[in-house]
């Protein structure tokens, strides 16, 4: 199954070197889940062109720095494609700023929250269990880093994960075809942790230093990672 990753901004410079960019993050996701998965990237954010979400296997669209309520040209052509490919049942998968903007594409609100960054390793409570999660346990625990949040989900959306600092954490949708979350289970706890230490002078210290801490709990990437891998190949 061929994934095209829609990329929606970099990884910080000083960490690119290192832990590469956001698509090879998410090549290295679904490998581990050892499924026969292929890649192609577009790099929206540079100004590639989208292609017709109808003729896609599948749809990844990644985090970003840009918020969806800022002014950039490539916005709007992808509120589009999410709305084609919604409406074509084209598997799509959205993380972080994708989890965002397929909200706001779809009926959603997002804006940046009044609770502040959200950075470590952050715990939710399956609200519900779509096929694909069926095995689900109570609570998973993944990386993210946000600000920004969907503070209201779209009518189409049902909420699977949310946390008290995060209701709208996970979102399946009712066309049984697109799926998307807030936290991120493409990161490795290094780059997690190099990712929160980049936040001091921004975030809070004692927000920086309670999610370098709360790395050193058990993560469930690999288990989201799977749940995201079947999502995509047992339909």
């Amino acid at each position: 199954m061929k994934l095209t990753i829609i990329q929606t901004g970099e990884v910080p410079a000083p960490l690119l070197p290192r832990f590469g960019s956001y698509p090879r993050m998410f090549e290295r996701m679904f490998d581990a889940t050892g499924r026969d998965f292929s890649y192609e990237v577009v790099a929206v954010s540079n100004g590639e062109a989208l292609p017709d979400p109808s003729g896609l296997d599948g749809i990844v669209i990644t985090g970003s720095p840009a918020g969806v309520y800022e002014d950039h040209p490539w916005l709007d052509p992808l509120r589009d494609f999410i709305r084609r490919a919604y409406a074509a049942n084209t598997p799509m998968l959205g993380i972080c700023f994708g989890h965002q903007i397929m909200a706001d594409a779809l009926g959603g609100v997002v804006t940046k929250s009044e609770k502040g960054w959200g950075i470590g390793r952050h715990t939710y409570q399956v609200t519900a269990r779509p096929a694909f999660m069926a095995d689900a346990p109570e609570a998973l625990s993944v990386a993210c880093s946000h600000q920004d949040q969907v503070i209201e989900a779209p009518s189409e959306a049902e909420v699977i994960l949310a946390s008290e600092f995060t209701p709208n954490a996970g979102l399946a949708y009712r066309n049984g075809a697109a799926l998307s979350f807030q936290p991120h289970p493409e990161f490795e706890d290094d780059y997690a942790q190099a990712l929160a230490e980049m936040r001091r002078g921004r975030a809070p210290d004692a927000v920086v230093d309670s999610a370098v801490a709360s790395l050193e709990r058990a993560s469930d990437s690999r288990i989201l990672s799977d749940y995201i891998a079947r999502f995509f190949t047992e339909r």
